[in-house]
């Protein structure tokens, strides 16, 4: 199975845990020394050795980075060096939960899509928060560092009685440090950079739709209404010397309308069918699996119509794999099948043609991927060799009740 995309997680599953849990918090401290708290003061004896390292690479990083910004290089070797501090935020969680038991999830890479371009991308790196909260932490953790460490050093040797309850207090600000700083943006950081980022594939697939209706506007029915025009011009000419010469003519301009105005109803359809718009998926997917090569079982079971722009999104989905069917798989038969659960509109086409289907073989695979995702949606691909092809699509449903069309 090849997934393009994943669903994005419902709100807070991807965020790191903020308050301690019953696995998080270690035993109260006592006179006598666990392993608890030998772990504890090694972390704080550690502290002074990881925040001289960090410390060094982010003033590095920042003052070479920034320092270089007057040339062409500055802004990608500072998106490098937020990438590394990325690293050094990793490092500090692993210490934190292998010797304080903090558990703070990873936060997620960054979406970098390769059609986005390349200032896109060092965009998107250069106002990493991750990135950023890292070098901030990293920063104040100099100070602290020397404070921790000479502290827990000088306690070993005079306040050993009570070190456990010191290291405690010391290692509860660093876990509160690390909660803080080293865990995963906000939800909402988060999908404002998943939707910065689907909004370039959205202005590409739109520019690439308008170049190709004026491309077959251009190539088809305009080239016919200027035959059609040149056509009738000389046929006007020959009315009076040669009225059969003139008939003629006359008759094949009308065979050009009728071509033209053929050409110019598929077009329409391409854009947006009327039989969509009128009696809704049902109908309209109909209609196209119709003029697939092999016989088509249409299945829809939808209680109300979905929003026009998701109920278009999911017509053009399938009118690309039924076409895709025709072209490629040599399939005897196939399915369509559309149903709603809770709030996702799901689309399943399945076909037992020979199969091998991939989303990098030109396809168009990869285009109608890129397009649910940009929508918040799932495109799932399962095409062994030799058959069958299974496609799932999900989308987001939203209600026709009040939308715009």
């Amino acid at each position: 199975m090849t997934r393009m995309t994943e669903r994005i997680p419902s709100p807070g599953a991807n965020r790191a845990t903020t308050a301690a849990g019953p696995d998080d918090r270690p035993p109260p401290p006592r006179l006598a020394y666990d392993r608890h708290t030998w772990k504890e003061i090694a972390h704080l004896l550690a502290n002074l050795p990881a925040a001289l390292l960090g410390f060094t690479y982010v003033v590095t990083m920042l003052s070479i980075g920034f320092g270089l910004t007057v040339t062409v290089i500055g802004f990608p070797l500072l998106a490098v060096g937020l990438m590394g501090a990325r690293q050094l935020g990793r490092l500090e969680r692993a210490r934190a939960r292998t010797l304080l038991g903090v558990r703070v999830d990873e936060p997620s890479r960054l979406r970098l899509r390769g059609g986005g371009g390349f200032f896109q991308r060092l965009w998107m790196q250069l106002k990493d928060p991750v990135g950023w909260r890292t070098v901030l932490y990293e920063f104040i953790r100099l100070p602290w560092g020397v404070l921790t460490f000479s502290v827990t050093l000088a306690s070993l040797f005079v306040l050993w009685p009570v070190l456990p309850y010191i290291a405690r207090g010391l290692t509860n600000a660093d876990r509160a440090m690390v909660r803080g700083l080293l865990s995963p943006s906000d939800e909402l950081e988060r999908r404002i950079a998943e939707l910065e980022s689907d909004r370039g594939v959205v202005v590409d697939t739109a520019a690439a739709d308008l170049r190709r209706i004026e491309r077959d506007l251009h190539d088809g029915a305009q080239a016919r209404l200027v035959n059609l025009a040149m056509g009738l011009g000389l046929a006007k000419e020959k009315v009076l010397e040669d009225p059969d010469a003139a008939a003629a003519m006359v008759s094949e301009a009308h065979g050009e309308v009728k071509l033209a105005l053929q050409e110019l109803r598929d077009l329409a359809r391409g854009i947006h069918p009327a039989v969509l718009t009128d009696r809704g998926l049902d109908a309209a997917l109909s209609s196209i699996a119709s003029r697939c090569t092999a016989p088509v079982k249409v299945t829809v079971d939808l209680e109300a119509r979905p929003a026009a722009a998701i109920e278009g999104i999911a017509y053009f989905t399938v009118s690309e794999l039924l076409q895709n069917i025709s072209k490629h798989s040599g399939a005897k038969s196939a399915s369509v099948d559309v149903w709603r659960t809770d709030d996702r509109l799901l689309i399943q086409v399945w076909d037992d043609g020979r199969g091998g289907a991939r989303l990098d073989r030109g396809t168009g695979m990869k285009g109608l991927a890129d397009r649910l995702d940009a929508v918040d949606g799932l495109f799932v691909l399962e095409s062994p060799e030799g058959g069958p092809t299974t496609v799932t699509a999900e989308l987001p449903w939203r209600d026709r009740s009040g939308a715009t069309g």
